[in-house]
């Protein structure tokens, strides 16, 4: 027994000093991924003016890509072309254009017919994702969200292994006494009721983070450094080398062949990789209705000639695992269920983080070497991201201000209120009282903004929601109240 004691408490120190290194981090990359889940929601609650397509024919996505070469042509941009498909998460029509050596790109919606009607303008969305793959500074910052990953990954097996009466414990919640016992349960308690869930994204981001990592080390390992050849390995051939003029491939019937192997799957989305030359390659991307893995690809060349199928759903078995890595990270798969309960599950991984560190805080007052500094920065770390994202929201909305400056403007400017003299409950009391302030503007905002021009009902319901957890955070105040009226700690989240 002496040995098992022994190695817990390494387990122990060493899931602490994890922790402690990376809080700050993983929240960050957390409470972002919590967000990002929702990303077609906010797409269609942030631009709700475009117009819905719930069906797309073969003829309007052939005018669509035509449409959107017009447009790269015009701007000297013709490389690649992508049209993405609606969907039942996002019912909207979407085309662009993107030229790797210019930088040069265009986002356009178009209607059911593929006639372009508006360019696309995502600023929020489009800010908030970039957030979480890579902090805006790929390819650094994707590495850097893959090592996160891993330390989350890691910080949950030790935590599983530090704590051997875990799982036994599932269900004792030690809840109104000690601020001590009460974070320690409810920390182990999260951890282990949405345990796979936590070790499916922390796997899953840790992969997708480094993977182009993976590439390089496979190329090594297995073709002598030619990243090409290892590119073509996972996803099929690449276009050709010829920039001869050529005509767009015709699109109807290249979407007749894939329709006609795989009846019943629904399409994803079109890419025109090297458009308008003789080297140019076609990758039609279709899916089964509700399965987990990521869309199957379709190549054909410039001629219309097949070329290479993914086989993410029907290939060998770790095509199969790769496909799935992206769908079981996002949770876009299985609909607006499987979406709700990955933000649960995410706002509890979100409150398994912040409590792991007021643990650690009140293990050192406890002690009588308590740390009321690093207490506020902690609570200003936890509350000072909702904080931002909708203040980016606000600027977004009222002067289309970029929203990255803003952002972290906004992130400095609330580390700063931790500097003064002030108990982080009481700190954390005010901050949520801002945060159900600025969710009830930016939906008042975004109301008065678009009344009479939205077209899409999922704009007012997303404001419904933003109403309502502003009322909740505002009820939230009046919790946690001692029976002698003091404030109780509100530190942690």
């Amino acid at each position: 027994m002496p040995g098992q004691g022994g190695f817990v408490r390494s387990m122990l120190a060493g899931h602490s000093a994890l922790g402690i290194a990376f809080a700050a981090l993983i929240h960050l990359v957390c409470f972002s991924g919590l967000l990002a889940v929702f990303h077609a929601e906010f797409a269609r609650w942030e631009q709700p003016d475009a117009p819905l397509v719930t069906a797309l024919q073969p003829q309007a996505a052939e005018a669509a890509l035509h449409g959107v070469a017009a447009k790269a042509a015009a701007d000297d941009a013709l490389h690649d072309l992508l049209l993405i498909a609606p969907g039942r998460g996002l019912p909207r029509l979407a085309v662009n254009y993107h030229d790797h050596d210019s930088g040069k790109e265009g986002d356009w919606y178009a209607d059911a017919e593929g006639r372009l009607v508006m360019p696309e303008h995502l600023p929020w969305t489009d800010f908030m994702l970039r957030q979480h793959y890579d902090f805006h500074a790929r390819p650094w910052g994707m590495y850097l969200v893959g090592i996160i990953g891993v330390a989350l990954l890691s910080l949950l097996i030790s935590g599983i292994l530090s704590h051997p009466r875990i799982l036994r414990d599932a269900f004792h919640l030690r809840w109104g006494g000690s601020r001590r016992l009460q974070d320690a349960d409810l920390h182990n308690r999260l951890s282990v009721w949405g345990l796979p869930f936590h070790l499916a994204v922390a796997l899953t981001g840790a992969f997708l983070g480094l993977s182009g990592l993976v590439v390089n080390v496979l190329a090594y390992a297995a073709y002598g450094g030619d990243t090409t050849r290892a590119i073509e390995a996972v996803l099929g051939p690449q276009p050709g080398q010829d920039a001869s003029p050529a005509p767009l491939p015709a699109i109807v019937p290249l979407l007749a062949q894939v329709q006609a192997q795989t009846p019943g799957d629904v399409l994803s989305y079109i890419q025109l990789e090297h458009a308008g030359q003789a080297g140019q390659m076609v990758v039609i991307s279709a899916q089964a209705p509700d399965q987990l893995a990521r869309p199957d690809t379709y190549s054909f060349d410039g001629a219309g000639v097949f070329l290479h199928r993914g086989g993410y759903d029907h290939g060998v078995a770790g095509m199969q695992v790769l496909a799935a890595m992206q769908p079981l990270h996002f949770g876009s798969f299985g609909g607006l269920p499987v979406k709700l309960a990955y933000g649960v599950l995410g706002l509890a991984l979100c409150l398994v983080t912040s409590t792991g560190i007021t643990i650690w805080l009140a293990r050192r007052r406890d002690r009588g070497d308590p740390a009321p500094g690093w207490e506020r920065v902690w609570t200003a770390v936890f509350w000072g991201q909702p904080v931002a994202f909708a203040v980016t929201a606000l600027a977004v909305q009222a002067a289309d201000l970029p929203p990255l400056p803003v952002f972290w403007a906004v992130t400095l400017l609330t580390l700063v209120t931790a500097i003064p003299a002030l108990e982080a409950r009481r700190l954390a009391r005010r901050l949520r009282a801002v945060t159900g302030g600025l969710l009830l503007a930016v939906a008042l905002l975004h109301g008065v903004r678009w009344q009479g021009i939205a077209i899409d009902p999922a704009a007012w319901i997303m404001d419904g929601v933003l109403v309502a957890m502003a009322l909740a955070m505002g009820l939230s105040l009046g919790w946690g109240r001692d029976r002698a009226g003091r404030l109780a700690p509100v530190g942690r989240s």
